[in-house]
């Protein structure tokens, strides 16, 4: 089930924040961040919305969305998500992805952007793609992974429309 974010989750949540960004390998975060900075960037604004995905009373996995940009670039929505290494491939991801996408047609959003998908997180990447995200342009070794040093940084779009999700997926080579 997903559902709101509240404050008694934090607890949870920082359990799976905690290990993804000490690991290092898919979010552009410091990995000595300390939980009060986790806190701070997971819940702060622009942070609109933030969701739990609850199953038999345990948070397995979070996402928290909201403007991509102040201003002109308001009207494109940003959403980033963790899920605990032992809820992974069991379609927590995918929850928290639909989940996010019937709130940017809700709110009126033109789409979905995600900023910085690092191309060794495969696993990402297909659900993305598989949910109609294509990739806009990639920034080559834009991420310093810790195993395979310098690897593309996707950035990747859905437009809000269900008729529009459809366009090239792969609008770069």
């Amino acid at each position: 089930m997903i559902r709101a974010f509240r404050p008694a989750d934090w607890p949870a949540l920082w359990e799976i924040l905690r290990p993804i960004i000490r690991a290092g390998e898919t979010y552009c975060l410091p990995v000595e961040m300390d939980e009060a900075a986790a806190r701070e960037m997971w819940l702060g604004p622009p942070t609109t919305r933030v969701s739990v995905a609850e199953i038999e009373g345990r948070i397995l996995g979070t996402g928290h969305m909201g403007p991509n940009r102040p201003g002109p670039g308001a009207h494109v929505a940003n959403a980033s998500y963790m899920v605990a290494p032992e809820a992974q491939g069991r379609g927590v991801g995918r929850a928290l992805v639909r989940d996010s996408l019937s709130w940017v047609a809700r709110e009126g959003f033109a789409g979905l952007q995600f900023n910085a998908v690092a191309e060794t997180n495969r696993g990402a990447i297909k659900l993305y793609r598989d949910l109609g995200f294509g990739i806009l342009g990639t920034v080559p070794g834009g991420f310093a992974h810790p195993r395979e040093g310098r690897v593309g940084l996707h950035v990747m779009y859905r437009p809000a429309d269900e008729a529009d999700a459809a366009f090239d997926k792969e609008i770069t080579a």
